[in-house]
């Protein structure tokens, strides 16, 4: 049984049922699709906001444990050095595909999709870390260097939502930014007393910052990102990303073993409230963000961390340029906060639903990345 469970995670079952569901009933019932959705709950909660603005917190709060286990002593991206050339890489993956998206738009687009340019900027965690693990096996250092990136650019990506595609009626609030710093404080002052348990860094600390980021206007679910590298943990690394150590019983990776799988089958509901669109919305505005996420990504990232190589910021040891390559294209899989900055970017539901469906199609580059890497001869690390 339990082995089953694992497959099902391992293989971001819960994830691919949802989107599946999603389409599917939006295409067999829009009405009733929107309504299940956005209908009020309890109060002014509905399910889009409890999975996009609660859940998503645990989400990225996994997969910054995973990069903190990283940055320990005998991880991937130790010492803190080796960091520098992915976030080089994440800051080509940014620029890249905003400059392909326009450039494009230039060609074959028009004005009403130029606000589109911040959809492709981001990368799907869960997915290309699938991609990356059927690519380079389970220990490959270029894993860790793809999930920082990705998390990297997907911060840098809510960011682009709050700068440029803020809400009219819901300008930015940068004094409650002082109610997030404070959560922060919270969980440095805990981490200082020595307190083991987890729930209190993530009710004190992470509920400050959660609200201090919701306060300001900013999207909430970054909240643990600041907060997770505070629990205690030990001081060597002794796992591979996303294994578990049984012998360590330390903070972190309790709040890892227990929320993990909760996350996993939670990304059910993500695929389900985000990616209801219909299968009419094929348009100028889908091939204009797909080939921004094919094109941009891999160009920008791999030019980025060449010029960081040749300033002296090496990739990680055990990791070449054919892997940096097929980083890139595992790095234009561009899903969950595509999704979110679409939402955002346009008002007429033709436009957005076209978008969507670049970002849902953008999945199919992950059959390019497994064949480049066969092509190229990766060899995967167990």
């Amino acid at each position: 049984m339990n082995k089953r469970i694992n497959l099902l995670r391992e293989f971001s079952i819960p994830l691919i049922v949802g989107v599946v569901i999603a389409i599917l009933w939006t295409n067999l019932d829009s009405d009733s699709y929107h309504h299940f959705i956005h209908a009020r709950l309890l109060g002014p909660l509905n399910v889009h906001f409890l999975t996009n603005d609660i859940f998503m917190v645990f989400f990225f709060g996994i997969a910054a444990a995973e990069i903190t286990h990283s940055c320990f002593p005998g991880g991937n991206l130790h010492p803190l050095g080796k960091a520098v050339n992915p976030l080089l890489a994440t800051f080509g993956g940014v620029v890249g595909p905003v400059v392909v998206y326009l450039t494009l738009n230039g060609f074959f687009g028009s004005p009403a999709l130029v606000n589109g340019w911040g959809i492709p900027t981001a990368t799907d965690i869960a997915i290309s870390w699938l991609v990356a693990r059927l690519v380079f096996g389970n220990s490959h250092p270029a894993i860790a260097y793809l999930l920082l990136l990705a998390i990297a650019d997907d911060a840098i990506g809510l960011a682009i939502i709050a700068i440029f595609y803020p809400d009219p009626s819901l300008p930015m609030e940068p004094a409650w930014l002082l109610l997030a710093g404070a959560g922060m404080l919270v969980a440095w002052i805990l981490r200082r007393n020595g307190i083991r348990n987890y729930w209190p860094y993530l009710i004190a600390g992470g509920g400050l910052n959660w609200a201090g980021l919701y306060g300001a206007n900013l999207h909430p679910a970054l909240a643990l990102v600041t907060i997770v590298p505070f629990l205690p943990h030990p001081p060597m690394e002794n796992k591979g990303l996303f294994e578990e150590d049984p012998k360590d019983v330390s903070t972190l990776a309790t709040f890892e073993h227990e929320w993990k799988v909760i996350v996993d089958f939670g990304l059910f509901m993500f695929g389900l409230v985000n990616a209801g669109v219909s299968l009419s919305s094929v348009g100028t505005g889908t091939w204009l963000v797909l080939g921004a996420l094919l094109f941009g990504k891999c160009i920008g990232i791999f030019t980025c961390a060449f010029f960081g190589q040749k300033l002296g910021f090496f990739l990680p040891s055990g990791m070449n340029r054919r892997d940096l390559f097929v980083v890139g294209l595992i790095a234009g899989i561009g899903f969950t906060v595509s999704l979110f900055i679409a939402d955002q970017a346009f008002v007429d539901t033709v436009l957005q639903e076209e978008a969507k469906m670049g970002a849902l199609l953008s999945i199919g580059l992950s059959v390019i990345a497994i064949i480049a890497g066969k092509m190229m001869g990766i060899k995967r690390l167990r």
